[in-house]
């Protein structure tokens, strides 16, 4: 049977030493139970490892090969017990994340980041991903976590508030409405509204469509060939709107700007993790949490 570590330790000690009343008083422990303890260990391994007189200790051969050997071997194992903590706190290992189109601009950016600052041991891979598909790759476990707009249907998973944008609307720098710090949605209307297809996100569509529920005239709803354009090229006309969240400044094409929609409710967002958590996922939960704070995602 191996000696126990604290045993081992307090040899190292005393090796050092070569005193047992020093090293008693450097460990914080009285004489006699240090002499106690190197009795043991001496009894554990079947060998002298002391040579003990009335004034001094000296270290047996076997003693001298104990003290040589076991500093590397207790650093190995601090090492094994360091990445055991480092797992169960969910610092370690390989983490994938599912992000939607519309959360890489700015916040899934942002969590990988923090993540991979904040756990050095810890592998963290980022796909983009079709919303609706991002809740049932949590759920059957093809990726770990997801980010996505709105809260998104599905079995299997935990949905956590990540961050509320107020929504505006995407627009030409020359369109009449710009010169507006804030357009109202009956003004918004009255020009073309594009709107994402419902197949690509059904949760926002509806959200986005539902401001202008009631308005009459009906506004003008398209939706673009390209689902994603990074140049905006059917807003330059000066005329069509874009009902967008605030993060679309963050990506803002030239030409271009955004202006909140007046008592327009928030978009939110949210983190999606597995209803069964491991040390991993709470990690994770934990440092989006914190971000969250920090960057004020969560403002009323």
């Amino acid at each position: 049977m191996a000696p126990d570590t604290v045993s081992l330790r307090y040899f190292l000690v005393l090796a050092q030493e070569l005193n047992f009343t020093r090293a008693a008083a450097r460990i914080g422990i009285a004489q006699p139970a240090l002499s106690a303890r190197m009795r043991r260990l001496e009894a554990e391994l079947g060998t002298a490892l002391l040579v003990r007189n009335t004034r001094s200790v000296e270290l047996t051969t076997a003693g001298a090969a104990l003290a040589e050997s076991a500093p590397p071997a207790l650093a190995a194992l601090d090492r094994a017990w360091g990445t055991a903590r480092s797992a169960a706190a969910g610092e370690l290992g390989t983490l994938r994340i599912g992000y939607s189109l519309s959360t890489g601009a700015e916040t899934a950016p942002a969590l990988v980041d923090r993540l991979i600052r904040s756990s050095q041991g810890l592998e963290v891979g980022a796909v983009p991903m079709a919303t609706p598909e991002i809740s049932p790759a949590v759920a059957d476990g093809r990726i770990d976590a997801g980010i996505t707009r709105g809260e998104q249907p599905g079995r299997g998973v935990r949905r956590y508030l990540l961050r509320r944008q107020r929504v505006g609307v995407q627009l030409a720098q020359h369109h009449p409405l710009a010169e507006h710090q804030e357009i109202e949605i009956a003004d918004a209307a009255a020009y073309p509204l594009r709107l994402p297809g419902r197949a690509a996100n059904p949760v926002i569509h509806d959200q986005l469509s539902a401001l202008f529920r009631g308005i009459r005239p009906p506004p003008r709803f398209h939706t673009p060939a390209v689902s994603f354009d990074m140049s905006q090229r059917d807003l330059r006309d000066g005329v069509t709107l874009a009902p967008a969240g605030e993060a679309a400044v963050t990506a803002q094409p030239a030409g271009l700007t955004w202006r909140p929609l007046r008592g327009a409710p928030s978009l939110t967002l949210h983190l999606v993790l597995p209803r069964e958590q491991s040390p991993l996922h709470r990690r994770i939960r934990a440092v989006a949490k914190t971000l969250a704070h920090e960057l004020h995602w969560l403002r009323d």
